[in-house]
Formats: C-alpha cells, structure tokens, sequence
C-alpha cells in the first residue's frame, strides 16, 4: 500500500477524488464494540473467525517454530482486530510429514508446541478477550506413527486391524485398484507385514481411517467430548469430502493429461463425496449438540450449490458452516463472477448459513492472486471490503490483516512442504502462504528473537507488520478494524438481508444490505480504472447517504445518484431517509 497520498485527478469523473491510499470515516483507533452475540448458541452467525498456523505465528521460545504460547501473547492484537474465534491448525503430537495433518495422538499437544496446560492458558486467555478456540480434527485420517495403526500393521487379526483400510492386490504386485493419492502416486501402500496393502488419499504416511467400525466412530466422537470439555467451541474438520469411499473399490475413470507428479489424471468418482459422509457427519453434529454452542466448519469442496447444501444437512442438521470455497475458484477481478457466486450460496435450498473464505493455509494468499506489485494494498482493502460486508460469516487466514503476501521458494533445495518436494516446478508447494507473520520491524520480523525461522520471513516486513500498520491510520490493517466494527456496529450488517443493485457490470459489484433498522449502501471496484456509478433511487431506496468508509475522498453525507469510484476503490454508506 502506498504510504503517500496519490495527486488529485482533477476533474475526472465529477470531480470526486481518486485516492491509493484511502481513508476510512470509521477510523482506525476507536474502541472496538463487544459483539453482543457472543453468549448466543449461535454466535458464529454473526463471527469473523482467524485462521492461525501455529509453526507460523509466534515463537515464544526462540527455537525457529511458532508454538502456542506465543499465539496467546499476541491475543490482544486479535481483540482489538475485532476476531471472535480463532482455528488453530493442528497441534497435536505428530511426525510433522504433512506439518501436523498426520495426528500420534489426538488427546494431547505436540512438544513443539507446547503442554496440554499451555493449551488450557490459551483458551483461558482468550476467553477473557470473548474469544473462543476451534481445532482442527483430521478426521480422514491419522499418521502411521499413531497406536492404532502401528497395531493395525502387525497382524490381519490384530483388533485394530480393521481401524484402516486394508485389501489384496488384483494380482501379484499391483495394488486393488487405480485410485491415486492427491499428494502424488497410487493411494495405496503394500506392507510386506501382512502382505496386503493399505488405502491413504494423501501421503502413504497418512493411512485413512476405517469409519465403516463403529469403534473409529466412537473413538473419534469420545476425541471430539475430550476437546469439549477443554473448553473448545468447535471442529473444522479437515478432508470430510474423503472419508467414505466406494466399498467395491471401482476404478476411477480416467481424465485427460497428468498431474504434477507424473500420473495419468482420473475423475475422482469413486473415493470421494459418497452419501454415507452426510450420515456421519449427522452424527458428529449430534455429538456436538451435547455442549452448546458449538460448530462444526466443514473443508468442503463443491461444485455446486446444491452439493454444498448437502453438507448443511437437510434440515441444517450437519455442518453448520461448510466452507464456501468458490470465491477461490475466480481467477480474476471480475464482478460478474463474484456476484454469481454471492448468488449461489445465497439461494442455496436449505437456507444454509453462508461462510466465505478468501486464502488458507493450502490456497495462495489472496492479494497474490488477485493483485500485482503495485496494488496488493488496494486488492486487500477490495477484497476484505467484499467478504466482510456480505451476509454470513467469514474466516480470515492469519496476516491479510496486514496484507501480507506469498513468500515462495525459488529454488527446490528451499522447499519444505513435501508437495512441492515431489512436484516441483510444476507444483511449488504450500510453503509460501505459510512464512511467518509479521509483528514488527525488528529481526525476523517480531517473530521470534532471531533463531532461523522454519520457513523465510517475506522481504516486505518492514513495512507490512502489525506495529507499522497500526500507527498508520490508512493502513490495512487499520481499513480491516474498521470493517469489523461495521459488522458489529451497525445492523444493517449483523442482521440485514443482502440485495444485489446490478447483475451485469463486469467491474462495479453494488448491493444493500437491508435490515428493519437500516440500509447500508456497498460499491466495490474491482477494476484497475475509476468507474462512474448512476443509481437508481428508486431502486435503492434513498439518493443520500452517509459515507461510513470509503476508499475515495468521499465524506459525510454524499448525493448517490452519481457517484465515482477510484480504481479498486470502496464505497460503504448508511441511507439515509
């Protein structure tokens, strides 16, 4: 983001200022108010929750890797940000092959980590700041270093034999069938133990887990109580689209080209998206209605609106948040998609809850797919601007705050992330959405006290981190505040229905949100040039408004028949009657 105010454009567009840096009439040092939904059962409707890496975040004890006390030192800068929950990735005892997703043990902390009581500390901290813990429960799978499988392993007969998935060859050598691993090669693995192979949809490090017994179903519900009862509000559950698969093992059929790491490509038929997942995840939901106020949040990929009604449940008795990943799948600036999509998931046949997600800790950083090297700063106040104000709940990934960036390798010897070891260069890897965060301008950026950092903080840390930003009124991380307060703040975006104003400008995505107790105006640029705006008022139901944020210079109470946006710019305005 540019520290500078860009010159007037004198003239352009009615005489309405385009300006890079931008300005947020809610300003960026008010108090943030208490989100009065806190105490409800469901809170999350109304949340921004806070996707925390842990190796990333910060390292408490110098030794290169984040941990959880360093997450509960910087608590405050998530409570001031306005966050409501924070997911913490997986922490539990662990190889690390896939960086914590192949769980040891699921009822205990991994050392690197911490304790189990510095877990306690962190949820007892947050608390205080009306913060809740979610975890992140591998529930596809575990790591071939946990009991179950060890014992798995050792005999056909053993009683944890049928914990995994096991099978005969089609013939000497070859495994059951053609299904190959989303990580690279067959999804099967041969154990000359027992002379039979097992089945992983990841790596051969993560075998997949039996749900078919009803001892993993329990197992894993009794997992779920155990963290409950720590004082976790809830579960995003990883991989659910894969944990069932067809029992006849059927061939998947084949798809054009290869992957990444060689393989001819399939259709995924058959080891995904079965209908037994929606009655297990029922179940779970069950579970969970034993301690309210708590979510299930769903890793659910879909195509359709329909399949992600799915995950809801049919009468939104499953995941009360099944991801929206479909903001991810446009690859441009480009209203039209985004509306389309906003459209989809809110017509969704069950009514389900939308929850929007723009970046993770698998996906590209969203300023880096959707910006260039000159404006990642607007791209972040654009995008934040959108999935903030819309209907629903939305899950930040830890330092779009502070519109921090991918940091890739460059070369393979830099890579960690076993993906972009096997595939490389056709796959880089997630590395790069995973550099630690950015706290100061001090050595490794604040993230620890100079022991070399897992993974290379990003070269712009100097000016992108947390204490730079929040000195900076026009900063992101300050435009980010402001957003959130709104959605506490004014109920025309706590409670008010979303109405989209046009359907067809492919660069101005323009749209109300209505409540009983006002009407909020929202205008979103998502071109590289100013666009001039002519609203109906009619239509809209007012011709002023009074401007709560906006990009531009626009101030106090404007005329919003004709309006001007600057490039990326932003517009939010209450209407006024």
């Amino acid at each position: 983001m540019s520290r500078r105010r860009l010159s007037l454009l004198a003239g352009l567009l009615l005489g309405l200022a385009a300006s890079g840096a931008g300005q947020t009439a809610a300003g960026g040092d008010r108090q943030m108010p208490a989100n009065k939904f806190a105490s409800q059962n469901d809170w999350w409707k109304h949340a921004v929750l806070y996707e925390i890496y842990p190796r990333s975040y910060a390292d408490s004890n110098n030794d290169g890797t984040g941990d959880l006390p360093g997450i509960t030192q910087h608590l405050d800068h998530l409570a001031q940000l306005g966050v409501d929950a924070i997911w913490i990735t997986p922490c539990f005892p662990s190889p690390q092959v896939d960086f914590g997703y192949d769980v040891s043990d699921y009822r205990n902390i991994d050392p690197q980590y911490g304790t189990l009581a510095d877990f306690d500390h962190l949820v007892a901290e947050a608390k205080k700041r009306d913060i809740k813990v979610i975890l992140d429960f591998v529930v596809n799978h575990t790591s071939d270093k946990h009991r179950w499988f060890m014992e798995s392993e050792k005999s056909k007969d053993n009683p944890y034999r049928d914990y995994y998935i096991w099978r005969d060859g089609k013939r000497s050598g070859q495994p059951p069938n053609n299904w190959t691993s989303t990580f690279g090669g067959p999804s099967w693995t041969f154990s000359d133990k027992t002379n039979q192979w097992y089945y992983h949809f990841f790596y051969p490090q993560q075998p997949d887990l039996n749900w078919r017994n009803p001892k993993v179903e329990q197992e894993m519900f009794d997992v779920t109580r155990f963290w409950y009862r720590h004082g976790v509000y809830g579960f995003r559950l990883d991989a659910v689209d894969t944990l069932f698969e067809d029992p006849n093992l059927t061939d998947n059929p084949p798809a054009e080209g290869t992957d990444a790491y060689g393989m001819a490509k399939q259709q995924h038929t058959y080891d995904h998206r079965p209908a037994e997942v929606h009655a297990e995840l029922q179940k779970l939901r069950k579970v969970a209605d034993e301690f309210p106020g708590r979510v299930l949040i769903g890793e659910t990929w879909t195509e359709t609106p329909q399949q992600l009604a799915e995950y809801y449940g049919p009468l939104n008795n499953e995941l009360q948040m099944p991801m929206y990943f479909n903001f991810t799948k446009v690859t441009k600036l480009d209203a039209v998609q985004f509306r389309q999509k906003v459209a989809a998931i809110e017509s969704n046949p069950v009514h389900g809850w939308p929850v929007y997600v723009l970046s993770n800790h698998d996906i590209r950083r969203y300023v880096d797919r959707y910006g260039n090297t000159g404006n990642k700063d607007q791209v972040a106040k654009l995008m934040s601007a959108l999935y903030l104000t819309l209907r629903g709940s939305a899950i930040m990934y830890y330092g779009e705050e502070i519109g921090m960036e991918n940091n890739d390798p460059k070369r393979v010897e830099d890579v960690k992330d076993v993906i972009g070891k096997k595939g490389w260069p056709k796959e880089i890897g997630r590395d790069g959405e995973r550099t630690p965060m950015q706290w100061n301008r001090s050595v490794n950026a604040g993230f620890n006290k100079g022991a070399k950092p897992w993974l290379p903080v990003d070269a712009n840390y100097k000016t992108h981190n947390v204490a730079a930003e929040t000195a900076d009124p026009q900063s992101v991380l300050n435009w980010y505040r402001g957003l959130i307060r709104l959605r506490r703040d004014n109920p025309a975006f706590y409670e008010g229905d979303y109405v989209s104003l046009n359907d067809t400008d492919a660069n101005v995505m323009s749209f109300l949100r209505k409540s009983q107790h006002g009407t909020a105006l929202v205008l979103l640029n998502f071109a590289a040039q100013p666009q001039a705006v002519s609203l109906d008022a009619g239509k809209v139901g007012a011709e002023r408004a009074r401007v709560l944020m906006t990009t531009g210079s626009q101030l106090g109470t404007v005329n919003i028949t004709h309006l001007a946006l600057n490039p990326y710019g932003v517009f939010i305005a209450e209407l006024q009657p």
